[in-house]
């Protein structure tokens, strides 16, 4: 039988088949009542972590952008206010600047007013040196000419003479 080729069924209807199905039945119910139930409950415990680990994540990233949100108001707040304290520091300054101007303004016033009152003092007391001083002087002059009785035209000379001799002892004390 050489060139014979045999054909065995692909499905044969026979007691090992009938025994194949019960043991996969057999498999199935052992599998099912011990492991599948397990392996269930496994993955759906996984899947509900898996779950929660998921809305945690979204939960965590919901604050942190909430947190990112406030930061940045902060920070812009801060700028705000930083350029507020740095506006209101140039406004005091200038107002002690202007508040020095003027007391320094006032006070060189006051030195004036002294300085002029001064200069009106001692005005006051150069025209008194000066009265006494020509009083004298006229004594002198008054003196000379009694002891020289002079032409009206050779006393005006006199006088000068006098005055020359006393503004160059006399004036200069």
């Amino acid at each position: 039988m050489e060139g014979v080729v045999v054909y065995a069924p692909l499905i044969g209807l026979d007691w090992t088949l009938v025994m194949h199905w019960v043991t996969v039945l057999v498999l199935f119910i052992i599998l099912k009542k011990f492991f599948f139930e397990k392996v269930h409950k496994f993955i759906e415990e996984r899947q509900t972590a898996v779950q929660d680990s998921f809305d945690n994540a979204e939960a965590i990233n919901r604050k942190a952008d909430e947190k990112l949100n406030i930061y940045n108001q902060k920070l812009a707040n801060i700028e705000s206010e930083g350029r507020e304290i740095i506006k209101d520091a140039k406004i005091k300054a200038e107002n002690q600047a202007n508040w020095i101007i003027e007391d320094a303004n006032k006070k060189a016033e006051d030195i004036l007013a002294k300085a002029r009152d001064n200069i009106e003092k001692e005005k006051q007391q150069a025209a008194l040196g000066m009265k006494g001083q020509i009083v004298a002087l006229s004594l002198l002059a008054a003196e000379k000419i009694i002891e020289k009785d002079l032409e009206l035209e050779g006393q005006e000379a006199f006088i000068d003479k006098i005055i020359e001799q006393a503004g160059a002892s006399q004036w200069r004390n």
